[in-house]
């Protein structure tokens, strides 16, 4: 891995801190976690139509306001804990977006009792491949992403197309897309 000063890195991490230490020791490591998975899939989910670095910068609120996105309490939450979400400035205020996490957590449930989350999800990673040689060669979807966006939806989970479930298995190391000249790839 590459010194964090003099290091080189995907373009699309820019020169701000917390983006940096994001790419540097979070975005494309293998995670298998179910939980961590899960709040990296809702997160993604959240960053819907907005940047995310948005998210990352809101990420620790979301971790307060989801309490720490375990399943089994989001899962059994009701009206007036949307009510107290859509009033939280510190996350994405967003009723579709809230309701889907608590959908989302019901599906990880069964998906978690049936056959484990993690598995469910690695099961569309896609083979090891060449690392990209420019941010050009990188898709915005895969068809293993858009197998993965067909079976999230059918389990009830919202907010996740082809185009999120990249980004998330980018981000959770289930592909790596971290540029050839990246020294953290």
């Amino acid at each position: 891995m590459g010194n964090a000063v003099n290091s080189t890195r995907c373009p699309w991490c820019g020169s701000d801190p917390l983006y940096q230490a994001y790419h540097d020791h979070e975005w494309g490591r293998p995670e298998r976690d179910a939980v961590r998975l899960f709040e990296l899939l809702l997160l993604e989910s959240f960053q819907a139509g907005l940047s995310w670095i948005t998210i990352l910068r809101k990420r620790e609120a979301f971790r307060a306001a989801f309490a720490g996105f375990a399943p089994a309490t989001l899962a059994t939450w009701g009206e007036s804990d949307i009510a107290r979400l859509l009033a939280d400035a510190g996350i994405v205020r967003h009723r579709g977006k809230i309701e889907g996490a608590i959908r989302g957590a019901q599906a990880f449930l069964r998906i978690e009792a049936r056959e484990g989350f993690s598995p469910f999800l690695w099961s569309f990673a896609p083979p090891p491949g060449p690392r990209p040689a420019s941010m050009a060669e990188v898709p915005a979807q895969t068809v293993q992403s858009q197998a993965m966006s067909r079976a999230l939806k059918a389990e009830g989970f919202v907010f996740v197309g082809p185009t999120i479930t990249y980004a998330f298995m980018q981000a959770s190391g289930m592909v790596n897309d971290h540029i050839a000249t990246c020294d953290f790839g």
